[in-house]
């Protein structure tokens, strides 16, 4: 059964954003994840929330382990650099050449509860694998990375070439239909959303997307993929919000 199935197709995740929600955000898409509070005021104004309402979900945020207080500001945390690195990745993966090969692991850990499969599970689709059927995961092997070593624990990894054609076997472990249709929705409703509140909730969406991007190899995927075009609208945001940043901070936007 291919995983990341959405509830329905091209039905647009857009979830409101709180004023947590939009300094993980900004900080999130910062490199290094770190802003002076003059710039975090300056900024969120653009995204409907005020100065109070700023300073007090940054002192839950704190107290929650979410941010570490800095000279004159606030960093993400420890905990949340990882998911930084995971956002990183799933706006600009890395690849290699494939010649064929797919990773296989296969869950060998037995007597292990609810709550361990399930953070198994989610682990395994984190670093996208797809389950062909219970405890068996597979990905064409063009990811340049090695698993977790933790991971040795609970799973064995194997070097694999399916008898079966590799285009159909990737139809059938991912959704790239409903991936693809959901894009393309996302990348209409952002032209269309020209309020800063508005556009921050949409691409907050499209990378919530592209964590869900298998990341096939060009020969396994639908023709007009628009991932790459996910990705460089993504990318071209982020560096719309440097210059928001940068001209905030000066006084010089309006």
């Amino acid at each position: 059964m291919p995983m990341n199935v959405p509830a329905r197709p091209c039905a647009l995740d857009l979830r409101p954003l709180s004023a947590r929600s939009v300094v993980l955000s900004l900080l999130l898409g910062t490199h290094p994840p770190e802003l002076p509070v003059r710039e975090l005021v300056r900024l969120v104004e653009g995204f409907d929330v005020g100065d109070s309402t700023l300073r007090a979900a940054l002192s839950r945020m704190v107290a929650a382990g979410d941010l570490r207080r800095s000279d004159g500001g606030y960093r993400l945390s420890d905990r949340l650099l990882e998911r930084q690195r995971r956002q990183d990745d799933a706006v600009h993966p890395r690849t290699r050449a494939w010649g064929g090969d797919w990773e296989m692991v296969v869950v060998t850990a037995t007597g292990r509860g609810p709550a361990e499969r399930a953070d198994l599970r989610t682990r395994l689709s984190a670093l996208r694998l797809a389950e062909l059927r219970e405890g068996v995961w597979l990905r064409p092997a063009n990811l340049p990375r090695a698993l977790p070593g933790d991971l040795d624990r609970v799973v064995q990894h194997y070097t694999a070439r399916p008898d079966r054609p590799s285009r159909e076997l990737a139809e059938t472990l991912w959704p790239l239909d409903a991936w693809s249709a959901t894009a393309r929705a996302l990348l209409d409703h952002i032209a269309g959303a020209p309020r800063p509140a508005d556009r921050l909730t949409a691409f907050a969406a499209v990378v919530r997307h592209l964590l869900a991007d298998p990341v096939l190899p060009p020969g396994l995927l639908p023709a007009d993929w628009p991932g790459a075009g996910l990705r460089a609208a993504y990318t071209g945001y982020q560096r719309e919000l440097v210059g928001e940043v940068r001209a905030r901070v000066r006084g010089t936007w309006p």
